[in-house]
């Protein structure tokens, strides 16, 4: 039985201070583990229903074959434990901006870490999600130019409350068409947000993405009790 409430790891970082901590929840008694950044709380085990979502509905409109998936941000590794659970998945790329949260995985300091980095499919990059989606080199450094068959990204609270104020330029049409760049012909691309659905962004993304739309993703919530819900953004490049 692990101690009811235990810092893993406190570092600064340049986007300020990042701790893993882990508690244990006292209505059910598992551990749950969550990260802060500074006084602002961005991930939790306890609800993981949104970034398995946003797996499993972005990579539903992928192409039919063998797939190379792009995610953006390691956090926890929910989403990127639920892409490779897909067997047309063949390589997954995971851009994490510190190179802190890539070393919880490694260390094996959160749930999913050995099963991540014990997939020869799993490769993290150490980068910014957003640079490399405005550069026409693209995500991976060992393949510039390199193109993806879906791109999964959970970093920002949501396309209109960001974590840094360059993030927000992805999110508008400019943004959405360089990101496009680095998709296949029919290639997908899926955003996680905390934010109920906005008509003004579904209709940005839908000028790069035609027939883009919006999932409601509900789950229990005990700690406020009743239900809770996120959303997820999918769009498709057009076909060849």
């Amino acid at each position: 039985m692990s101690a009811r409430f235990e810092e893993l790891d406190w570092r600064p970082t340049p986007l300020g201070a990042i701790s893993l901590r882990r508690r244990r929840d006292p209505a059910s008694g598992a551990d749950v583990y969550e990260v802060k950044l500074d006084d602002d709380f961005l991930m939790t085990s306890l609800f993981t229903e949104g970034e398995v979502a946003l797996a499993r509905l972005g990579l539903a409109e992928a192409p039919q074959g063998e797939l190379d998936v792009v995610v953006g941000g390691l956090g926890l590794g929910y989403t990127a434990e639920a892409a490779l659970r897909d067997p047309r998945v063949r390589s997954l790329l995971v851009v994490e901006a510190l190179g802190e949260v890539i070393e919880w995985h490694e260390r094996q300091l959160v749930p999913v870490g050995a099963r991540l980095f014990g997939d020869t499919r799993f490769r993290p990059v150490h980068g910014d999600f957003f640079a490399l989606a405005a550069d026409p080199e693209g995500f991976d450094p060992e393949a510039p130019q390199r193109r993806f068959h879906a791109i999964l990204l959970d970093i920002d609270h949501s396309p209109q409350h960001v974590l840094r104020p360059s993030n927000a330029a992805l999110y508008e049409p400019a943004g959405l068409r360089r990101l496009a760049r680095h998709l296949h012909p029919g290639g997908v691309f899926a955003l996680w947000s905390d934010d109920p659905p906005e008509q003004r962004f579904t209709a940005d993304l839908a000028e790069v993405f035609p027939g883009a739309r919006a999932h409601t993703v509900t789950f229990d919530n005990p700690l406020h009790g009743g239900t809770s819900a996120n959303t997820v953004y999918v769009g498709r490049t057009p076909a060849a």
